[in-house]
């Protein structure tokens, strides 16, 4: 948490379950489905969209800024959706979904904390792509470390993420944006 904003737990919020370090692929599609963090509150997409089989490591501490973190791991098959369309005879995840992966875990670790609101992308400030995940490849994993986050009339999300495909670091994102908006 940045030091200069209020945590939104501590700023009146509920959650519906405690907070855990680590969460199931069952755990992850009850947040898909509005159950983790209270109606109205952070979703994860339900699948295919949900890039991630579970979350093997969230917290408020750890990190590259000592702020916090989330680790999550993917695990890669031949037959997933996207590898048939993207592209006939030359399979490839497309880019954009590891990039989503990670805007999801920094909106899921905003509902972690127990910040109110729906979760929505604002962007990144910069994606450097240096390989890619093919059919072959048998685990992704992600990494999103917390810059800051802000309390107003928006709840903010920053954080840098990466994502690693067997092992090799193919995706950095610096300065990835995600607010939690009430209605």
């Amino acid at each position: 948490m940045s030091s200069d904003s209020e945590s939104p737990a501590a700023a009146g919020t509920e959650q519906t379950v405690p907070r855990a370090s680590h969460y199931s692929h069952e755990e992850l599609l009850a947040c898909g489905r509005g159950e983790l963090f209270g109606a109205g509150n952070a979703q994860l997409p339900l699948p295919p969209m949900l890039m991630f089989d579970r979350i093997t490591s969230i917290g408020t501490e750890g990190g590259a800024y000592g702020k916090g973190h989330v680790l999550a791991e993917f695990d890669v098959r031949p037959d997933l959706w996207f590898f048939g369309c993207h592209f006939k005879n030359d399979p490839v995840m497309p880019g954009c979904l590891g990039l989503d992966a990670l805007w999801q875990l920094v909106g899921f670790h905003l509902g972690w904390l127990g910040a109110p609101g729906r979760g929505r992308a604002l962007g990144v400030g910069e994606v450097k792509f240096s390989d890619q995940v093919l059919p072959t490849v048998r685990k992704v994993v992600y990494g999103i470390d917390i810059k800051r986050v802000r309390q107003g009339k928006l709840v903010l999300g920053i954080a840098d993420g990466w994502l690693e495909a067997d092992g090799a670091r193919i995706y950095d994102a610096k300065d990835l944006r995600v607010a939690l908006f009430q209605a």
